[in-house]
């Protein structure tokens, strides 16, 4: 198999996989396995529909981590269950997600899939870490959240985002081009211009406010007008004429905001990532015996035989 490299923002697609399919997937014991059953289908698509020569599923270490909210403590507030004062805060996840999470890390642990987290980092930090330090390999980042628009770029090493924010079957590949034609940002710039987007406009899912009063197409607007987020500070402080005197306002209203955004918002490219394995995809499970056990113990039956069919014939 030659292809590219597939990068798996795993809480995501999990997630969804959890709510895409039905709780009354479940094993013998009654515990739900729909996030575990859909996971190991999106695998399975992944490998047979991209054919990629290796592939990392890319964990969070810390899902929110204190250099961000040090600067920004909205960030992912919203989503604590508990606080934790001297390590990582719990995320709120259903009662019935939690327990299938080490299920889906013991099943890639024995096909011999690569997994990779950063401590202190989250996925997206991992994801970022790996595709921009790639030199050899196209790079596909699958997700379902838009937070990694940023890491689109033809050079030096094409990167695209296959986004499945509506599932596989309506995944979107989003380019330079396609992400410049959706937002209307230039797309020699598109991943770090979607990146400055983004922080000036805000995500309420992610507790960023953003710029009161600048929306996703001012936002996109005033960055492809401006080139970066950080000119079109500099010309806004200067009194530019360019910038109107509303936006001004709002953007000196927001000047603590804007101070730590980008850094919030742009992956951590420099992310200590450790990696269990080689991330060549293999031709057989590294442990056949653990892959029918988890299979028969967890009533996995038809997801990881469709697995066991997608990887690559030797």
């Amino acid at each position: 198999m030659t292809g590219p490299l597939a990068l798996l923002d795993s809480a995501s697609l999990y997630f969804r996989s959890f709510y895409a399919l039905p709780e009354s997937m479940t094993a013998p014991d009654g515990t739900p396995v729909n996030a575990v059953r859909g996971f190991t289908d999106t695998v399975a698509r992944i490998l047979v529909d991209r054919r990629p020569a290796r592939l990392v599923a890319c964990l969070d270490a810390d899902w929110r981590p204190k250099f961000r909210t040090d600067l920004l403590p909205s960030y992912k507030a919203h989503r604590v269950a508990e606080e934790i004062p001297e390590g990582s805060d719990v995320e709120e996840v259903p009662d019935t997600l939690t327990p299938q999470v080490p299920i889906i890390l013991e099943l890639l642990e024995a096909f011999g899939l690569a997994t990779a987290e950063a401590a202190g980092y989250e996925a997206d930090d991992v994801i970022g870490a790996l595709a921009i330090r790639e030199k050899n390999s196209p790079v596909e980042v699958i997700t379902g959240d838009r937070d990694l628009f940023q890491l689109v770029r033809h050079e030096p090493t094409s990167t695209v985002v296959i986004y499945v924010g509506k599932g596989w079957n309506k995944a979107e590949i989003l380019g330079p081009d396609e992400l410049a034609e959706k937002y209307g940002i230039p797309a020699a710039n598109a991943g770090p211009g979607y990146a400055d987007m983004a922080a000036l406009r805000g995500d309420p899912s992610d507790g960023l406010p953003g710029v009161a009063g600048i929306g996703e197409k001012t936002a996109a607007k005033l960055i492809t007008q401006f080139g970066s987020l950080q000119e079109l500070i500099e010309a806004s402080t200067a009194g530019d004429s360019r910038v109107p005197l509303k936006t001004r306002l709002r953007l000196s209203d927001a000047a603590d905001y804007l101070a730590v955004a980008p850094t919030v918002v742009r992956v951590a490219a420099d992310a200590p990532v450790e990696q269990s394995r080689p991330d060549t995809v293999p031709s057989e499970p590294a442990d056949p015996d653990k892959v029918a056990e988890l299979a028969e113990r967890w009533n996995l039956g038809r997801s990881v035989e469709r697995l066991l069919a997608a990887l690559p014939k030797p």
